[in-house]
């Protein structure tokens, strides 16, 4: 991966270049990717860190949708189970299946409101029944079937009895529970760093910088500001893609633009330490709708942690978006309905995230009713009066983003009258590449590492189910010198966060703990570890003593003002702000 510096110089260089992505979350990323595999010269600015926007505060989700089929939306849904598919098959180190639980209380609730939403005249929430469900999930699994190879089990159905036999915490009103699968995205900022690495490990004439903004556009040139130096860079683009996600107004405001092509809401999550809620979940996820009709989510996040959400809050400034005391008390309001005898307080919240979904805006009744499709946005000619189109990345989901980064590489390839040289259907992203189908095979991959490398095959185990394929990359780092487990965290060494911040384009701590590592969200974290972490990094970026100080007080800022936590001076657990 080319040194942050060096990126920075070839872009000053290099200033004619066919595209310039501004945004750095997963559609961006995604149609970097697309685009360098098909040849073209692209460089990506990021105004902060890869993927710390939207695409940090998802909700680990890799799905289909399938409420979106009330809404009518089943082109999505199709959309999306396949590229759900997809991402299980080429990224299983980083998405794995999910058994998710449906608790169902009637049997023919929702009939009539389900037509009636479809035909769009009807926005009052309505509980889905078992029919309505049982509809669903048959064309979910229709739609799982004709999107390729199946890639999960059909769903299932049980009666109260085998319910709860199998939930034993389970409401007792719950009549019913369907199975399904759909996939869980471990850790979906790495996912995407990966894809950056890919991209530049396939065309040398891509770069990619975080901490890179869009300052300024005139006539055919665009000036990014380095926020770290404050150095100005003008380059000249034959196209723009603007992937900024909620933020794409803003940065048009930059360029001069006045638009109005978003209308985020923005979604809250909590994890919470609750050994007792995470044994009643018995390794799946809920999934269900509250009282008021929000979809609630609700799964095991690591030992003894759960993850619950969302929110569905129109928002105008991304920027503003913070979990609020409101929110912490709605969303564990809403477990009490699948697991009432289960006390859960704000002392259980270790960690939250909040993010803005750059929905298109629109003037619907609900934030439910917004569609989560995707579509771009053309402005050119006199309405911009530049010398370039800008195309911008309206909507779409997580789960869809490989799609979306086609059609918008397409859409470029037509402007730049080039042509498709392969398809990313069946690309593998970064440790994916050559995984081992069986038990078996990944038991020989693992030995292999361990023989090779001389690390023990725990630690080499350990390093592939994090690092998938590249975990022999990793291995070889750590055995080239002297190796220790970090004190207050003994599941890293020292050797390997020094490759993931030599590797992985880290700036900042905050990049390294909470977008390469989720330390936070884990509670794997002290005020010593902390200033460890920043020895490590600062030793391979050659941040001096006061620089490492300034790091730490910045990733406690952040951790304080934007996940609600706060790390005592002597203290190894996180606690709520």
């Amino acid at each position: 991966m080319q040194d942050r510096s060096a990126n920075l110089n070839h872009i000053r260089a290099n200033p004619d270049v066919s595209v310039l992505i501004i945004g750095g979350g997963v559609n961006g990323i995604g149609t970097f990717l697309d685009l360098a595999l098909q040849g073209v010269d692209v460089y990506l600015a990021e105004r902060s860190d890869f993927a710390s926007g939207a695409t940090a505060a998802s909700s680990h989700m890799a799905h289909g949708g399938i409420r979106y089929l009330e809404n009518g939306e089943f082109s999505l849904v199709r959309e999306a189970v396949g590229e759900r598919n997809r991402m299980l098959m080429n990224a299983p180190h980083i998405v794995s299946p999910l058994p998710t639980v449906i608790p169902i209380f009637k049997v023919f609730s929702g009939l009539f409101n389900a037509p009636l939403k479809f035909l769009g005249v009807l926005d009052r929430p309505a509980e889905r029944g078992l029919l309505v469900i049982k509809v669903g999930l048959m064309m979910y699994d229709a739609f799982t079937g004709t999107s390729g190879a199946r890639a999960v089990p059909r769903h299932k159905v049980y009666g109260s009895e085998k319910t709860h036999r199998l939930f034993p915490r389970l409401n007792p009103d719950v009549q019913y529970t369907a199975v399904y699968y759909d996939g869980h995205i471990q850790q979906p900022e790495r996912y995407c760093v990966e894809m950056i690495r890919d991209a530049e490990a396939h065309n040398d004439q891509v770069r990619a910088v975080n901490y890179l903004t869009a300052d300024s556009a005139e006539g055919d040139t665009v000036t990014l500001r380095d926020t770290v130096s404050g150095d100005t860079i003008t380059v000249r683009p034959q196209v723009v893609i603007n992937a900024a996600g909620p933020w794409i107004d803003f940065v048009n405001a930059h360029l001069g633009l006045d638009t109005d092509i978003i209308g985020g809401t923005k979604g809250s999550h909590l994890v919470l330490h609750h050994p007792e809620l995470h044994d009643a979940t018995e390794g799946r996820e809920f999934f269900f709708e509250n009282y008021d009709g929000r979809i609630v989510l609700c799964f095991p996040f690591g030992p003894e942690r759960v993850l619950v959400g969302t929110t569905d809050i129109r928002i105008d400034d991304p920027d503003e978006a913070v979990c609020s005391d409101e929110e912490i008390d709605y969303i564990l309001g809403m477990l009490g309905k699948v697991f009432p005898d289960i006390e859960v307080t704000p002392e259980h919240v270790q960690f939250t995230y909040c993010g803005v979904r750059p929905l298109p805006s629109q003037d619907a009744n609900t934030t439910g009713q917004i569609s989560r499709d995707h579509q771009i946005d053309l402005l050119e000619g006199d309405r911009t009066g530049f010398g370039f189109p800008i195309l911008s990345l309206v909507g779409g989901k997580w789960t869809s983003y490989r799609a979306f980064s086609e059609e918008t590489a397409d859409r470029v390839l037509d402007r730049l009258n080039g042509r498709r040289r392969t398809d990313t259907r069946s690309f593998a992203i970064g440790g994916g590449k050559n995984y081992p189908q069986s038990d078996a095979e990944k038991q020989r991959f693992v030995d292999r590492i361990a023989r090779e490398t001389g690390i023990s095959a725990e630690r080499a185990g350990y390093l592939f189910r994090h690092y998938g394929t590249k975990a022999g990359d990793v291995a070889a780092y750590i055995a080239e010198g002297s190796d220790e487990p970090l004190r207050d965290n003994p599941q890293y060494s020292r050797r390997e966060i020094m490759w993931v911040v030599a590797n992985e384009k880290v700036v900042h701590l905050d990049d390294l703990l909470l977008r390469r590592t989720m330390l936070p969200m884990w509670g794997r974290m002290s005020r010593a570890l902390l200033e460890d972490l920043a020895g490590i990094t600062g030793e391979v970026l050659g941040w001096d003593e006061s620089t490492q100080a300034e790091e730490v007080e910045r990733t406690l800022r952040i951790l304080r003002e934007k996940h609600r936590v706060v790390i005592e001076a002597q203290d190894s657990e996180l606690l709520l702000a």
